[in-house]
């Protein structure tokens, strides 16, 4: 017995008149009329692969979210630290951050970590670290410092768990790196969303349309309606 999964916006019935029992009836003949089409469904390695690729976005994207915390909670110091460092998570950012978590707060006792590759002068950088560091604004910055600290080893995890999955597939992330401007990253986010059998899409328009790159066209009235681009 073959298990089909299908979209149920293919096989809504009459509104108003909807059973479970008249329901059965309806897939039924749809099902003997040859008018279900099964929606893509990857083999378990591809969906387990998926789930890895995608938690692993998450999890950055909630460490991202951490690092910006720890910008405002400076700006909330008057530290506008973020004004002389583009990347405040850098080097030299750490570097202050470290000191004021250890209850360094004069400015100028900060600004020692400036160097002559810096854009800002010395004391643009002294200024922007002019601020009123509370104890509340140190325990913050700790605790989120922390929570960066955990998702990093966290994400470290996950990569770990994602290199021994894709290994089977090696070849093909291999040969999607040979694409200009696709890594082995984006390589790896490929093969978890669409896998590998290429046999699953009569074409590569019906990927494109299945991936959401290719919306439709609905006019009606000279009016344009709002494309519906969900997944099969």
């Amino acid at each position: 017995m073959e298990i089909i999964l299908v979209n149920a916006r293919h096989v809504k019935n009459v509104p108003g008149h909807k059973t479970d029992k008249k329901d059965s009836i309806w897939l039924s003949k749809l099902l003997i009329s040859g008018l279900l089409k099964g929606s893509f469904i990857p083999p378990t390695l591809i969906r387990e692969l998926r789930d890895l690729v995608r938690y692993k976005k998450k999890v950055v994207e909630q460490r991202s979210s951490e690092k910006n915390r720890v910008i405002r909670i400076l700006e909330d110091a008057n530290v506008k630290l973020s004004s002389v460092r583009s990347d405040v998570h850098g080097a030299v950012g750490q570097k202050i951050i470290k000191d004021i978590l250890n209850g360094v707060t004069d400015a100028k006792l900060l600004s020692r970590h400036y160097h002559g590759k810096m854009h800002k002068s010395r004391k643009e950088f002294r200024l922007a670290l002019e601020g009123r560091i509370t104890a509340h604004h140190r325990f913050m910055l700790q605790t989120i410092k922390r929570s960066i600290e955990q998702k990093d080893e966290l994400i470290k995890t996950i990569e770990a768990q994602i290199d021994e999955q894709i290994k089977a597939y090696q070849e093909d992330v291999d040969n999607l790196q040979t694409i200009d401007g696709v890594g082995r990253d984006s390589a790896i986010t490929i093969i978890s969303e669409i896998g590998t059998d290429m046999s699953q899409f009569p074409s590569e328009k019906h990927l494109s349309s299945w991936s959401g790159m290719s919306p439709g066209n609905h006019e009606s009235g000279g009016k344009k309606k709002r494309p519906d681009n969900k997944r099969e």
